[in-house]
């Protein structure tokens, strides 16, 4: 991808062509046009990668078969060559400045690794679907306001981290970093990351300014099935093992064996106790195989900050 343009918008599809011709053209009513779209197909069988659109800078990467989400975005980061990237789901309809409210957001500082963008529910457009995520020292992680009325989200401030939905990202330190853990294939890998971030002492924002109505649930079809219910609670096993330093483990230890249970009860209730229980003890069995954040002295103060955050969370949560 050729030209000048401090941003690429990435939306990864899978078998999404109408959404994602919707969620194109609101790309095309942007305020902010000194973008680039790169739309990475994971193996679309409905015609997604005939799409076209009038945006000048425009490309789609075809992979072969369905690698997942983060796979397919990690693809889209190394092609960008951009100072910024976007994450945003095909099942999204952007406001017209949601481009320009991301890249001010993320310009304040350099210190600033993402910014999220305010997720409002597609049908019930005063409704927040997703204001920056909490995670808590339970080792859950809990999009911020969801079901409140949006007009209670309007006030910028820092998040633990971003939803990878609707938001910018830092190319040059995504990459530092190590991107996305393909090991996830989806869910929580945003969170992960972001934490990552937060170890060597970047920040993640949430940015009201920019807003987008996201469909939700749109390629599973429900917010709760097996495959995902198995896949986030394998997943939520494998962001604290790779985090979390020994010692924060330990102390820790007591509310995520809280959280374990609290959620089996929940999972039982709705019929998926069996898909939990496996992708806890599938999660348990393969940790060892995901690469560590490795603990730094360098990095106490924001281990130290992590933490405190963790345990507020709990009561943040609790509160709603």
């Amino acid at each position: 991808m050729q030209g000048t343009s401090e941003v690429t918008v990435i939306i990864p599809n899978y078998n999404g062509k109408q959404m994602l011709e919707n969620c194109i053209r609101a790309l095309e009513r942007q305020t902010c046009r000194a973008f680039k779209l790169l739309v990475v197909d994971n193996g679309s069988t409905d015609g997604s990668t005939e799409i076209s659109t009038a945006l000048p800078d425009f490309e789609i990467i075809s992979l072969k078969r369905n690698t997942g989400f983060c796979r397919a975005v990690n693809i889209g980061i190394r092609h960008t060559g951009t100072p910024y990237f976007i994450l945003l789901n095909n099942d999204t309809e952007a406001e017209e400045h949601f481009v320009e409210a991301l890249l001010a957001g993320i310009r304040r500082s350099k210190k600033i690794f993402s910014c999220s963008a305010q997720m409002l529910d597609f049908k019930k457009r005063d409704i927040i679907d997703n204001a920056g995520d909490y995670y808590l020292a339970t080792g859950w992680a809990r999009a911020r306001g969801k079901g409140r009325p949006a007009a209670c989200y309007e006030t910028g401030m820092e998040i633990f981290s971003c939803c990878g939905g609707a938001s910018i990202y830092r190319t040059e330190t995504a990459l530092a970093l190590g991107l996305f853990d393909e090991r996830h294939f989806a869910y929580l890998e945003d969170v992960d990351l972001g934490y990552r971030a937060k170890i060597h002492g970047y920040r993640n924002r949430y940015i009201p300014e920019a807003k987008v109505y996201h469909i939700g649930s749109a390629t599973t079809g429900t917010r709760y099935n097996e495959k995902k219910v198995f896949l986030a609670a394998r997943n939520s096993v494998f962001v604290i093992y790779k985090n979390m330093p020994f010692v924060q483990l330990l102390l820790n230890l007591p509310f995520i064996a809280a959280g374990i249970v609290i959620k089996s009860c929940f999972f039982a209730g709705k019929g998926f106790l069996r898909e939990y229980l496996n992708g806890i003890r599938e999660g348990i069995a393969n940790c060892s195989q995901c690469r560590k954040v490795r603990f730094k002295m360098a990095h106490l103060g924001h281990y130290i900050g992590i933490e405190a955050e963790l345990l507020v969370n709990i009561f943040r949560v609790l509160k709603f």
